[in-house]
């Protein structure tokens, strides 16, 4: 079976190939932050990598530790009231209610793991699978189409983008997933606090 560390190899190594073939086409840089902003669904699986990160980043920085937590601390203050699913926990619904409200949940508020002054991710090493795939171009939906950051392969054909897709281990981060008894869904900043 597939541990996380494996997943997280796999993914970072899938990353390295799709940057080399895109070239000049994907802009992503430190200090680049545009995909830093909204909320998004992670996994059981991806709570556990923050929070054990959290707990890494405690130990080893303390002072930037209490900075994130500080930061999750506004944005939940600022944002759970509207929350769809429960505030306490962080466990997002899953009605068709839910999902439809998380739509428009927090879309322009930035992550609570986003350093504002550096533009860096304070828990990089520990980022959530969404994080680890966005840029190059990546399948997506039931169609099975390419999505690409909109500030990536702008002047790139459709051929281009087709070229430098980025293949993500869905099976294996499942495989992880199925060994999970929570299979319960959240948003970053409910694991970045104790």
């Amino acid at each position: 079976m597939t541990t996380d560390a494996q997943l997280v190899q796999i993914v970072d190594r899938a990353l390295a190939h799709a940057t080399e073939k895109s070239g000049t086409h994907l802009v992503c840089r430190p200090g680049c932050t545009q995909c830093c902003h909204g909320a998004f669904e992670i996994n059981a699986l991806d709570a556990l990598r923050l929070r054990t990160g959290m707990a890494a980043l405690k130990s080893a920085l303390p002072a930037v530790a209490a900075q994130v937590e500080a930061r999750a601390l506004a944005y939940l203050s600022e944002f759970a009231p509207e929350f769809p699913g429960d505030p306490v926990s962080g466990i997002l619904g899953d009605s068709d209610e839910a999902q439809a409200a998380f739509e428009d949940f927090a879309n322009e508020a930035a992550c609570p793991a986003l350093d504002p002054q550096s533009g860096l991710c304070d828990l990089y090493s520990a980022r959530p699978m969404t994080c680890r795939v966005f840029g190059p171009p990546v399948r997506f939906g039931e169609e099975g189409g390419l999505a690409v950051c909109e500030l990536c392969f702008t002047t790139a054909s459709p051929e281009e983008i087709a070229a430098c897709e980025m293949p993500v281990p869905h099976d294996q981060e499942q495989q992880i997933l199925d060994s999970f008894h929570d299979k319960s869904s959240t948003i970053v900043a409910f694991c970045l606090l104790p």
